[in-house]
C-alpha cells in the first residue's frame, strides 16, 4: 500500500483506527500558536522592515538598472516596483520622466515585421499590475495617463485569423497590426483592453473591464463591451465622475 492509498483509506473507511488518525490529522492541521500581540508584533515589524528594506535595495541597485539598459532615453526618476517588467521581442521603448510601473507588466513587441515597433511612454504614467502592452508597429502613451491593473493594449494579436496557418505556427497578418495612441491625461480603469487602431482623447475615462475597440473623444466617460460614450466630462461635472468611477473600481 502506497502513501496515496493510506490518505485514501484514513479519509473513507470506517475502521476506528482509521477514524483516530483522521482525528489526530485534523487537530495537527488545525494546531495554532496564540498571536501574542507582545512577541509577534515586534517580529511582523521585523519582518516588514527587513523585506522593504530589501525591496527597495534591489529596486534600486538591480532592477532599475538592468530595465534602463533597455529604454532609449534617460528615464529620470523611474519607480518599479514589484520586480522589473518582462520585454519581449525586438521592442524600441522610450519612457519619460517620473513615471511608475510595475514589475508585473509585459513589453512586447511584433517580431513577424522589418520594422522595429515602437512604444513611447510620456512623463508621470502610472502602469499597474499584470498589465501588457503588445506593440504592432506604434503605441503611443500620452503625459499623465494612467493604466491600472491587468489593462492591456493590444496592438497586435500574434496568430493570424487563418486557421490552417495558426497550425502551421505562422504570425498574423499586417492587416491585423496597428497602432495605439492614449493621449495625455487618459485613464484606463482595471482590466481594460484596448485594441488596434484606437486613439482615446485627452481626459477620457475608461471604465474598469471595458474593451476599446473605436476613437474615443476627448474628456468623456466611456465603458462596456465594446466601449460606449457614457457622459461628457465637463468641468462641473468631473469631480462627481471620478468619484463614482473610483467607488465602482474599488
Amino acid at each position: 500500500m502506497n502513501l496515496q492509498n493510506c490518505k485514501q483509506w484514513v479519509k473513507t473507511n470506517q475502521h476506528p483506527a482509521a477514524k483516530l488518525l483522521k482525528k489526530v490529522f485534523l487537530n495537527l492541521r488545525s494546531f495554532e500558536i496564540p498571536a501574542t500581540k507582545v512577541l509577534f508584533v515586534p517580529l511582523r515589524i521585523l519582518h516588514e522592515s527587513i523585506c522593504n528594506g530589501m525591496g527597495a535595495s534591489l529596486r534600486v541597485f538591480y532592477w532599475t538598472p538592468l530595465f534602463k539598459t533597455r529604454l532609449s532615453g534617460v528615464s529620470r526618476r523611474l519607480y518599479l516596483y514589484g520586480g522589473m517588467p518582462l520585454i519581449q521581442g525586438n521592442l524600441k521603448i522610450d519612457i519619460g520622466n517620473d513615471c511608475r510601473i510595475s514589475g508585473q507588466t509585459t513589453f512586447s513587441g511584433r517580431t513577424s515585421s522589418n520594422i522595429q515597433p515602437l512604444l513611447k511612454i510620456g512623463n508621470n504614467v502610472g502602469i499597474g499590475w499584470q498589465t501588457t502592452i503588445a506593440v504592432g508597429s506604434r503605441i503611443i502613451i500620452g503625459d499623465n495617463v494612467r493604466i491600472a491593473g491587468k489593462g492591456f493594449l493590444a496592438g497586435y494579436p500574434g496568430h493570424p485569423i487563418d486557421p490552417e496557418s495558426r497550425a502551421r505556427g505562422l504570425p498574423e497578418t499586417d492587416d491585423q497590426v496597428g497602432d495605439i495612441i492614449l493621449e495625455q491625461d487618459v485613464w484606463l480603469g482595471t482590466g481594460v483592453s484596448v485594441m488596434k487602431n484606437v486613439r482615446i482623447g485627452k481626459g477620457t475615462i475608461v471604465a474598469a473591464g471595458s474593451v476599446v475597440t473605436h476613437n474615443l473623444p476627448a474628456n468623456v466617460l466611456a465603458a462596456g463591451v465594446p466601449a460606449k460614450i457614457v457622459k461628457s466630462l465637463t468641468t462641473s461635472t468631473t469631480g462627481h465622475v471620478l468619484e463614482a468611477h473610483k467607488e465602482k473600481a474599488a
